[in-house]
């Protein structure tokens, strides 16, 4: 379990928590003096206000307002804020407990400390609900931590090698099968687009591939794009756009947390992760725009746009993975800016077919706080990413959507698998939130574990 989580509450200081509109009403349910003191020190109980309320030796209790309770992880502030101790939540509202609030207290534990240590030496601890499952909780937690890890490193220490190691040794903790192609052995075993898109870096590029679990479980496939660094290649980026490039291989960061929680809670599911690592580089070795390349699948692409990679080692990942016809097959990459002005940072877009999934995606997307948005996998817009001279383009000569013409593009890659989805995630936070501090972020990785463990539990 998680250190930040206790199981005995003796001693334990209460935790209330209160919403602006109800304040009046929850004073009048309070004893005398913790309501007297709250007023006197004019809490009203807006967003992330808290308030230490005294005892005759030490404190007695803490109460954070809620405001209008639009952020459902805003308990996360408690976290961070209160000193060391043993704390148990005591009056809350009753939609904002359960597995949200442990969740929430350990997210915002969250500390990237590798090259600088962090100064707090705070250590509050929380009595885990009665309702809670605090194993479960601490491994969703603990998962999306890694994620963020992963991403949060910058790309000199977190090359396509790095990566795989980092992946290896996920899949030996969990007793799972794993091999890894590299550099020209790709040519061989006939992964053309990710050998070319990494070739101009002096980091080989090559395919992370790992299985676990029992051989006749129903089959599921997690492919994650893991482009380590994107200079946008001979299209090359602007600093700016180039300065956050760390984060282009979260989608793989992603694909190795929902695995981690998988394997951890011993789903009833064989699973399959591949994930392309490369780094899109610039040297005379790189690939050109207006190049025709070949894919795994035969399909070949014309290059409109070399900072188009990511669907490009995506195509060759896909295509393997569609092979064993699987039960469900999800990608996970950090794509394209038209899904960020689409969406924003906050809440990313999926695309599939299949009107179950996309229905159940969502729905477990609200109720475990990781929100998710449909958008249009139309099909209209298929003669956007044709070629005059190949079979597609990767990035097509149309401004407008974006995402759905990336989407439709990594589709032509999928045609045996029973249900595909793919994810257009962002992996970082803009601006801190309770929960989550700015920088890498596990985006969409809790929502396909809840869906994976309704579907696949034991």
């Amino acid at each position: 379990m998680h250190a930040s989580l206790v199981r005995s509450a003796k001693g334990a200081i209460p935790l209330h928590a209160v919403k602006t509109e109800d304040l009046k009403h929850w004073l009048r349910r309070r004893p005398k003096r913790e309501s007297e003191w709250l007023q006197t020190a004019n809490f009203v109980g807006k967003e992330g206000e808290l308030m230490l309320v005294p005892g005759s030796r030490a404190l007695s209790s803490a109460v954070l307002g809620l405001g209008k309770e639009e952020d459902p992880l805003m308990l996360a502030a408690f976290s961070e804020s209160l000193p060391s101790g043993v704390y148990a939540f005591g009056d809350i509202p009753p939609e904002v407990g359960g597995v949200r609030v442990a969740l929430a207290w350990i997210l915002r534990t969250y500390k990237f400390d590798r090259y600088r240590k962090s100064k707090s030496a705070r250590l509050a601890k929380l009595v885990v609900p009665k309702d809670v499952d605090g194993e479960e909780v601490t491994r969703i937690a603990e998962s999306v931590f890694f994620a963020r890890d992963l991403v949060n490193i910058p790309s000199n220490d977190m090359g396509p090698e790095e990566l795989a190691a980092a992946a290896r040794d996920l899949a030996k903790c969990y007793g799972a099968k794993f091999s890894v192609i590299v550099s020209d052995d790709l040519l061989k075993q006939n992964y053309p687009l990710i050998y070319t898109v990494g070739r101009a870096s002096v980091r080989a590029p090559r395919l992370i591939d790992f299985t676990w679990g029992k051989a006749d479980a129903p089959r599921v496939t997690l492919v994650g794009k893991g482009v380590v660094f994107d200079s946008g290649g001979l299209d090359l980026k602007s600093s700016s756009n180039m300065l956050t490039m760390k984060k282009d291989m979260g989608g793989a960061a992603v694909v190795l947390a929902i695995a981690r929680m998988v394997m951890d809670a011993k789903l009833n599911l064989r699973l399959r992760v591949l994930i392309p690592a490369v780094e899109n580089s610039v040297s005379g070795s790189a690939y050109r725009p207006g190049d025709v390349l070949k894919s795994r699948k035969g399909l070949t692409i014309e290059i409109g746009n070399t900072d188009a990679e990511g669907r490009l080692v995506l195509a060759d990942a896909l295509a393997e993975a569609d092979t064993e016809a699987p039960e469900l097959l999800i990608d996970v990459a950090t794509l394209t800016g038209a899904a960020r002005a689409a969406t924003g940072m906050e809440l990313p877009p999926f695309f599939t077919d299949d009107e179950v999934l996309a229905s159940d995606l969502v729905r477990f997307g609200t109720e475990v706080h990781d929100p998710l948005w449909r958008l249009p996998l139309w099909r209209g817009y298929e003669s956007a990413i044709s070629s005059p001279i190949a079979d597609l383009n990767n990035s097509p000569d149309y401004a407008l959507a974006g995402a759905t013409t990336a989407a439709l593009f990594l589709n032509r890659f999928v045609s045996r698998a029973k249900s595909w989805v793919h994810f257009d995630i962002p992996a970082w936070i803009d601006r801190p939130r309770p929960g989550r501090r700015k920088g890498a972020e596990a985006n969409s990785a809790r929502a396909i574990y809840a869906l994976l463990k309704s579907r696949y539990a034991q």
